[in-house]
């Protein structure tokens, strides 16, 4: 992009600023970053899911030439402490710590590490390390013989509530119109393109790790605390991502283990996990079986919410997902029950995948209120038109802004949904059997505690440092539009420098929090500089006017009356050289010590549905064809369509390709996502990406995003809601109740299969 281009402001839709560098090979990967003379490091993980460890050989792994050292449990215990459950306040997202002793708990975990002066060498050897165990046998989650049943409240020592209001058992007794149903969702695995790799380098007592990660500044101070140093002397850079959706987005196991054998070793060490390693040694989306029942009136308004949903999770973490916080406060409801049961198994952890609660549990209930709309006779976009509500009905809050009918009204009418005939197997183009459905999607509007420095120099050139995260969303081009329009440059101006722990704290890159979070707080640091520029302006062009009516504008400090000043000008009356701020914000409902807990990597975001004065989100309507084959069963999607509102968009071009990438993945969650399990061994059978299905080109043809206007003013200063995850809400939901109308038969179990209409 050329230098003058003032195509960044805010609203605008710049190309990526990074693109350049990401398809030419010059951004670099975790396992790209170069360190002298590295030794290499080769997982070897469990055969079995349940059992111990009864004996190890070694001779023939050792007599491999190149081979350094084999970390075991017999070598490495008490060498790694415990960071703590990320989802009760700590760092790691599983408290199972590999190599700690010789229990297996789960199938893939890590019971060896080989390192080896090359890669061929590390593998060779790990292929001929023998291992012996006394299995047990597992139980594989639903069904299973041995698993564990437990509430969520009582797995979460009393902290978790689940929502409810009124007596809806009896108001669903007595209903006009009821729908009860089961409903599951598969295990899913992120498979990020970029593996799950590790370097680890120490130098004079200091560790630095090169890692993908979502949280450098956890992943720093989780690490100091299972290595047992001073976070000062841990540093972790990740300026790239190659995909994460959730994956790295808390301290893994791993990485402790590759620092103690760099120190061991006295030279760097890097691993490169194989594919299906990162399928147990990293986390993925929990199964889940849910019950859904709903009652309404005569006109279809709900009367009666019931949505209880049970999910698997490892046999010591209390990891929940617990969706029904979203499904219960979506609709206009007078009693509402739920309730969520967690099912302790032989599984490693699950954790945070994009859109973690409301992508299976919105599944349930989006299906259960295109079954009511079916009973009712009445349109499923009416239904919820007559059900729509500007309070969540568990505690009255309002929404700060809930566009959900105007997304529906403009979706619709692009999609052309008045031409649906309503009636089941009704619409038909030669031996293809169509159908239309559609669906709501939902995502909370999160705002996390983030600090950044904006440094601004007299040649008028501005540096931002953040320790954000660019996971392929296009963080660094919004950072920097940010900087462009509150200092008044063009974007070619502004370098943003992201993913280092030595960089003022940013938060998670989750919870689609990024943006409003890290653009904020950018925007108060500009302003600051701004500031003492307009406050310097005593003499000169802008002598006399009001400083807090002098703006940063095309290269000067300029005032409403239009006599202007050139920021270097400016920035000579202002400063002996370059201007530095370091801004922090604290979003409004967080406690006052946010920054600290930032600091120590603790993360804390506030808003969503928890507020105690007003609840936030941002809305959608999707809308799906669906094309089954009369003869064959054969599935097809030719076109999906999503109109939605998140407040202010920041750059139109990376929003539009983050909601598309939801849709597509939508699509994957409905039709092609599931990791299979043989529930003999709790073994996963298709870890890897030829038979762990995904959306291909042919799989979607025709993807349509469509912006919803929407002002927003009370989430944030800047009125952005965030999106990352909406897109892929209710998209599996809106493919179910197409296929519905295409064939007259209801699918609850994801993924829709040929088997499952034929």
């Amino acid at each position: 992009m050329p230098d003058g281009s003032m195509s960044g402001r805010i609203g605008q839709s710049p190309v990526r600023v990074d693109g350049r560098a990401k398809v030419t090979g010059a951004a670099h990967y975790a396992s790209d970053m170069a360190v002298p003379n590295p030794a290499w490091a080769w997982l070897v993980t469990s055969a079995i899911a349940r059992g111990r460890i009864a004996a190890i050989d070694e001779a023939a792994a050792r007599a491999v030439p190149g081979v350094l050292d084999i970390l075991t449990h017999r070598s490495m215990r008490g060498e790694v402490g415990d960071a703590g459950f990320f989802a009760g306040g700590g760092y790691a997202g599983s408290t199972i710590r590999p190599l700690q002793d010789d229990r297996v708990r789960h199938d893939g975990e890590i019971v060896a590490i080989v390192l080896a002066e090359g890669l061929e060498q590390a593998r060779e050897a790990a292929y001929r390390l023998r291992i012996d165990y006394a299995e047990e046998t597992p139980a594989a989650g639903f069904g299973s013989e041995g698993a564990e049943l437990v509430s969520a409240r009582e797995a979460s020592g009393g902290s978790f509530e689940d929502p409810g209001v009124g007596d809806a058992d009896a108001a669903f007794a007595g209903a006009a119109i009821r729908v009860a149903a089961d409903y599951a969702t598969p295990t899913q695995h992120h498979n990020p393109i970029e593996l799950f790799t590790t370097t680890a380098q120490w130098e004079d007592g200091r560790l630095t790790v090169f890692e993908g990660s979502q949280y450098v500044h956890g992943l720093k101070n989780g690490l100091a605390a299972q290595l047992g140093l001073d976070p000062a002397m841990v540093r972790v850079e990740s300026p790239y991502i190659g995909g994460a959706f959730g994956s790295r987005g808390s301290l893994t196991q791993r990485t402790a283990l590759i620092a103690v054998a760099a120190r061991r070793l006295n030279r760097p060490v890097k691993l490169v996990a194989t594919r299906d390693q990162g399928f147990t040694i990293a986390s993925y989306r929990a199964e889940t079986r849910q019950h859904v029942k709903l009652g309404a009136d005569t006109d279809g308004r709900l009367v009666a919410l019931v949505h209880e949903g049970t999910e698997v999770t490892s046999r010591p973490d209390p990891y929940k997902v617990a969706g029904t916080q979203t499904t219960s406060r979506i609709y206009a409801c007078p009693n509402i029950r739920t309730r969520v049961s967690l099912l302790h198994a032989d599984r490693n952890t699950p954790g945070f995948m994009r859109s973690p609660p409301e992508l299976p549990y919105m599944f349930a209930l989006e299906s259960a209120m295109d079954e009511l709309a079916h009973a009712a006779g009445l349109d499923p976009i009416e239904l919820r038109r007559r059900n729509d509500t500007m309070r969540e009905p568990i505690k009255g809050l309002p929404w700060t802004s809930r566009s959900l009918m105007p997304c529906f009204d403009r979706g619709a009418a692009a999609f052309g949904w008045a031409e649906r005939n309503p009636a089941p197997r009704s619409m038909r183009e030669g031996d293809w059997l169509v159908g239309w459905g559609c669906a709501t999607t939902i995502y909370p509007t999160h705002l996390g505690a983030a600090t950044a420095r904006v440094t601004l120099t007299p040649d008028g050139r501005a540096r931002v440092q953040t320790a954000a995260h660019e996971i392929g969303t296009g963080t660094y081009t919004v950072v920097a539009q940010a900087a462009a329009e509150g200092l008044g440059l063009p974007l070619g101006k502004v370098l943003v420098e992201m993913g280092d722990s030595d960089l003022p704290p940013a938060p998670v890159s989750g919870g689609s929090n990024v943006t409003a979070s890290v653009c904020t707080v950018v925007m108060q640091a500009c302003e600051q500089i701004r500031a003492r520029l307009a406050a310097a302006a005593t003499e000169g062009p802008l002598q006399g006017r009001d400083p807090a009516t002098l703006r940063l504008l095309d290269g000067a400090l300029r005032a409403p009356d239009g006599a202007a000043e050139p920021l270097a000008a400016a920035m000579a009356r202002a400063a002996n050289g370059a201007i530095e701020v370091y801004a922090e914000n604290i979003p409004e409902g967080l406690p006052p010590d946010s920054l600290k807990k930032l600091y120590q990597g603790k993360q804390a975001l506030g808003g969503g549905l928890e507020g105690k004065q007003h609840v936030m989100a941002a809305f959608g309507a999707e809308f799906v064809e669906v094309r089954v084959h009369s003869r064959t069963a054969e599935l097809r999607v030719p076109r999906i369509l999503g109109a939605f509102a998140a407040g202010r968009i920041v750059n139109p071009r990376t929003a539009r390709s983050q909601l598309m990438g939801g849709l597509i993945w939508g699509i994957g969650s409905a039709l092609h996502e599931a990791t299979e399990i043989d529930r003999r061994t709790a073994r996963y059978v298709n870890d890897n990406i030829a038979e762990y299905l995904i959306p291909v080109n042919a799989d979607v043809p025709q993807v349509e995003v469509l912006f919803v206007e929407e002002e927003e003013r009370t989430a944030n200063p800047l009125g952005i809601k965030g999106l990352g995850e909406l897109g892929n809400v209710g998209t599996n939901a809106a493919i179910a109740n197409a296929v519905f109308h295409a064939t007259g038969k209801r699918v609850r179990e994801l993924p829709i299969r040929i088997e499952s209409v034929l």
